[in-house]
């Protein structure tokens, strides 16, 4: 079964963080929510609060398939500024693991310089901070192991082009009836 890794951090976007839980589980994938923090409970960018299933400083990053970034502020420059998640994400991206990013959460790849040369979208704003990526209008794209979406309202597509890529597409599409996504 595959695993995948998704990051909380305090200020994330509710919806962005957990449709794609949800929608990843209903795959039947195995999806650990990840506090960078030294505590579980981590609070979403509209007070909730959320009870990670583990914390950064105990993970071994070895035995996961993916990593998903939600977006949020602040918590995507939470997600930014924390120099562990970079080195995790750095390894991933070397080793051609599938590496996932939504709303401003892109930032955080383009920082690094991994989105040159990528198409890639983010939030309106921020894709200056995309690094060389070329920019597009869509909700979620992927390009090579990269996938990037928008904000709230690409949540849903963003979770299915996970599954879709960790799973086939026919699981992605058997999901999305099932879940009345058109």
């Amino acid at each position: 079964m595959k695993q995948i890794a998704l990051f909380l951090a305090d200020g994330f976007e509710e919806v962005e963080a957990l449709t794609p839980v949800d929608v990843l589980r209903r795959a039947e994938l195995q999806v650990t929510t990840i506090s960078i923090s030294e505590t579980k409970n981590v609070c979403g960018a509209h007070n909730i609060t959320v009870i990670a299933d583990q914390l950064f400083s105990e993970t071994n990053f070895s035995t996961f398939d993916a990593l998903v970034l939600p977006g949020g502020m602040p918590g995507t420059n939470n997600l930014n500024a924390h120099e562990g998640l970079k080195k995790v994400v750095l390894q991933f991206a070397k080793d051609g693991k599938l590496l996932g990013a939504i709303c401003a959460a892109p930032l955080v790849f383009g920082e690094l310089g991994l989105l040159k040369n990528k198409e890639a979208t983010c939030y309106p704003g921020f894709e200056d901070k995309l690094k060389g990526a070329r920019i597009s209008k869509q909700q979620s794209v992927k390009d090579d192991q990269f996938i990037t979406a928008n904000g709230i309202g690409a949540a849903m597509q963003f979770s299915l082009n996970l599954v879709s890529e960790l799973c086939g597409i026919d699981k992605a599409s058997e999901l999305a009836g099932k879940m009345l996504v058109r």
